[in-house]
């Protein structure tokens, strides 16, 4: 997905709606974190002081206006943290998905699907070992293809 405001969220959300799925996982990578972290809630706010990957900088606006000011993920987060932490991959809940793209998804399809039968999530996971500065945190491919793994066990 475009790595846009508004773009990446009305991709997701098209595509969930075509499909119309019991569950919607988004993955995200976040540099800096040093483990997989589910999100236990999306804001209805844009703020980054980077620009997404149109070179568009936004302060202080809504993702849809109007809507709630959050809503909390619907899939198990907390089970979903254990799950990955038995598989000895680190883990911890993040109890925010940010203000940049990976929450204007998040939010997104949560707003849309509202009301529903379905549950969505979003997980970050850190940057991988050629991603990673030097003294980075990351995982690799195995250890995020395994806590995925594990998450996706814990949605029952």
């Amino acid at each position: 997905m475009p790595t846009v405001y508004g773009k990446a969220a009305k991709t997701a959300v098209q595509f969930a709606k075509d499909i119309m799925p019991d569950v919607i996982l988004s993955i995200g990578q976040a540099g800096g974190r040093k483990g997989v972290t589910p999100e236990v809630v999306a804001i209805n706010l844009r703020e980054a002081k980077i620009p997404d990957n149109e070179g568009t900088i936004i302060q202080n606006k809504p993702v849809i206006e109007g809507a709630p000011a959050a809503y909390f993920s619907t899939v198990p987060v907390r089970e979903m943290t254990e799950a990955i932490l038995l598989s000895g991959v680190p883990a911890s809940l993040s109890y925010s998905a940010g203000a940049f793209v990976c929450n204007d998804v998040l939010y997104s399809i949560l707003h849309f699907f509202s009301g529903t039968k379905t549950r969505a999530g979003f997980i970050h996971v850190p940057f991988l070992p050629d991603q990673a500065k030097e003294n980075a945190p990351f995982l690799t491919l195995d250890e995020i293809i395994l806590a995925l793994t594990e998450a996706i066990k814990a949605l029952g």
